[in-house]
């Protein structure tokens, strides 16, 4: 029916209009044949060219004729490739390739990217960065495992007594030194805080007592002189209080420096020694326990690794206790020195008040560069209390 169709629309003749106009065969053939071409066209293969021609996009070479009259509803789209593929069909020459795959292999033919293997790129790179960080996750995750499996291993061997431990006798022995002096002083501040607070209680009241005394003696003419003396006595002494109040908590701030900040950094050093101590003895323990074993390839491969996590967990825990030795050291040398000027501090003011003697006692605040806060600088502004 094809070849029919194309056989009668190639030997018509070229007709002229009553204008005069002339028109070609083909466009002549086509109108008249354009019904039959639809159904032509419905069966054959319609993804022939499809595809290839998505990939090169179009081109001026194919065009579409539109079937009906003017001002009509178009029944169907026929590319002029598959009717010149068609015509070249019913002339006995079988094209190898569709008009759209000659122009897309011609040289110097643009063809369009793919959109979607470019934009498949960014999501693609996406997702080999969140593989490769959920695999450093996991790496990081299996090592500590091991590592605190064989360092719970190691804490139970030991307490059960069936583990070695290594130990070094002189450093134990100055960490228990200062555990036990951290105690100590840590009472000390306790007291001394106590203290504090307690006069300055005792000078809050002498003031008020001063000034309940230079009140009563302005109502008093009888006993004018002695409510004078009284609390000329209560502000000298509230005075002096004050004194002694600053030079008591300049001893507190410095016995709170060395005992939460200087000593505590060092025993946080020796936590870190005395972990690094746990896992070289863990890592110790395996390695002994690989040795005693077979000596297969893959065991003298567990025992080459095993001593190589021995070394790095060696030089930590020698790293460690060097740095150690190095904080007891300096801390008992800052220890001796703060202590030395704060006990004299203590001990000169706390007699100069109760001897009485003011001057003393300036004197001594004034030799350990102790700077007394203005009355009333420990009460909060009228901005702090709204």
């Amino acid at each position: 029916m094809t070849d029919s169709i194309l056989s009668k629309a190639a030997t018509m003749e070229i007709p002229i209009n009553s204008n005069g106009d002339t028109r070609t065969a083909e466009e002549d053939s086509l109108e008249q044949i354009g019904g039959s071409l639809d159904e032509v066209v419905s069966k054959l293969p319609v993804a022939m060219d499809l595809q290839q021609v998505m990939v090169s996009g179009p081109n001026l070479n194919e065009t579409s004729i539109v079937s009906g009259g003017y001002g009509g509803a178009a029944e169907g789209i026929i590319p002029t490739s598959s009717i010149k593929d068609i015509r070249s069909k019913s002339r006995g020459i079988t094209p190898s390739h569709s008009a759209a795959s000659r122009i897309a292999n011609q040289p110097g033919h643009y063809k369009a990217p793919n959109m979607h293997h470019s934009s498949s790129n960014p999501s693609m790179m996406l997702e080999e960065a969140t593989r490769g960080v959920a695999v450093e996750k996991f790496d990081s995750v299996k090592k500590w495992s091991i590592n605190t499996y064989k360092c719970t291993k190691q804490m139970f061997s030991e307490r059960f007594g069936r583990g070695t431990k290594t130990v070094d006798l002189e450093l134990e022995a100055q960490i228990d030194v200062l555990r036990e002096t951290k105690l100590k002083y840590e009472r000390i501040l306790r007291l001394a805080q106590e203290l504090t607070s307690h006069f300055y209680n005792m000078v809050q009241t002498q003031q008020a007592l001063g000034d309940t005394f230079a009140d009563l003696s302005q109502k008093s003419p009888e006993l004018q002189d002695e409510f004078g003396y009284n609390a000329e006595t209560q502000r000298l002494l509230c005075k002096n209080g004050e004194t002694l109040l600053g030079a008591i908590n300049f001893f507190v701030s410095s016995i709170n420096t060395l005992v939460n900040k200087t000593m505590e950094d060092t025993l946080m050093t020796i936590k870190m020694y005395e972990n690094a101590r746990l896992e070289f003895d863990a890592y110790r323990t395996d390695l002994e326990e690989l040795s005693a074993g077979p000596r297969d390839a893959a065991a003298m491969m567990r025992i080459e690794m095993a001593q190589q996590q021995y070394q790095i967990q060696r030089e930590k825990y020698e790293r460690l206790r060097s740095d150690v030795t190095i904080k007891l050291k300096f801390l008992e040398e800052n220890k001796v020195k703060v202590m030395h000027k704060q006990l004299l501090l203590f001990h000169n003011a706390i007699s100069a008040y109760f001897a009485g003697n003011q001057q003393q006692l300036e004197q001594t605040l004034r030799q350990f560069n102790v700077k007394l806060k203005p009355p009333g600088s420990d009460k909060p502004s009228w901005l702090e209390e709204q």
